[in-house]
């Protein structure tokens, strides 16, 4: 059966790249969505159609600090009248300082959560029965906590990147979780995806000890191709085509706290973040 587009998020870097080479191994036509395409998509895009000769690889741009850039994104790709089999929402990023986006948005809240929640709902309409969506997400989402500022300064209080981090991961779980319960008469599924530590270039703490803790700590924690396995596992594997609203790691279920599971915010987040950029959520047209 002929397979339609997967697109995935951050697809330059480290797991963004082996779960596009993964989704072109299993057929699919990916798009490879990254903030600079340029800088390393097309070496990758390259290396994968050596191998793959058959291969289906487009790179678009997508800038998730931007909401205009993440709507743009989408209006490509609905006007183009495409199925959307599979979204791998993979970029994320681990700010080491405070900002605010265009949008009135903290910088780590915008490319971790807002800005995955909008593509997601802007390309809901392309998708059908049998499409996947996979948010990945982080263990820090354990402790995470969303508060009153969290929109637009990750957390009340001073800037802290890894407690940021962490509400960013709870809130694309909890987004994760209230996704699957509208979507299951639809029959598509949404899941999260906690890789681990995973050796990318964002484990750093941008101090003067990161040389020893490369040395004594990389070599213990996950390669990208370790830590991309579970969301790849929640796109292509036959038997979870029914799972939804769970989160998994190391390719298997994650026991999930009832803190989690009866969270009293999750459809308070959801209502509060249509409210927050709902000048972007207008439908788009096909023509």
């Amino acid at each position: 059966m002929r397979k339609n587009w997967a697109i995935v998020t951050g697809a330059d870097g480290g797991m963004g790249r082996v779960i596009t080479k993964a989704l072109v191994q299993a057929g699919y036509p990916v798009i490879m969505a990254c903030k600079e395409p340029k800088k390393a998509a097309y070496d990758i895009k390259a290396k994968i159609e050596t191998i793959h000769k058959e291969a289906i690889i487009e790179i678009e741009p997508i800038n998730l600090l931007s909401m205009q850039s993440v709507r743009q994104f989408a209006e490509r790709f609905i006007r183009q009248k495409r199925v959307l089999d599979l979204l791998i929402n993979n970029a994320g990023v681990l700010s080491t300082g405070f900002g605010i986006t265009e949008n009135g948005f903290e910088r780590t809240v915008s490319v971790n959560y807002v800005g995955p929640y909008l593509l997601t709902r802007l390309l809901l309409p392309t998708m059908q029965a049998g499409s996947r969506i996979v948010n990945t997400v982080s263990c820090t989402y354990a402790i995470g906590k969303i508060e009153s500022e969290f929109f637009e300064k990750g957390r009340n209080g001073s800037f802290y990147r890894i407690p940021i981090y962490g509400n960013t991961k709870l809130a694309l779980l909890l987004f994760t979780r209230e996704l699957a319960s509208r979507l299951w008469e639809k029959g598509i599924t949404a899941n999260a995806a906690d890789p681990g530590i995973v050796n990318t270039p964002m484990i750093t703490m941008q101090q003067w000890f990161d040389p020893l803790t490369d040395i004594l700590f990389r070599p213990f924690i996950k390669t990208a191709e370790q830590g991309a396995a579970t969301a790849i596992h929640l796109a292509l594997s036959p038997e979870l085509a029914l799972v939804s609203g769970c989160c998994y790691a190391n390719c298997k279920p994650k026991h999930l706290p009832n803190r989690i599971l009866q969270h009293p915010q999750q459809k308070e987040l959801w209502d509060k973040t249509e409210q927050r950029i709902k000048e972007f959520l207008s439908p788009i047209a096909t023509e």
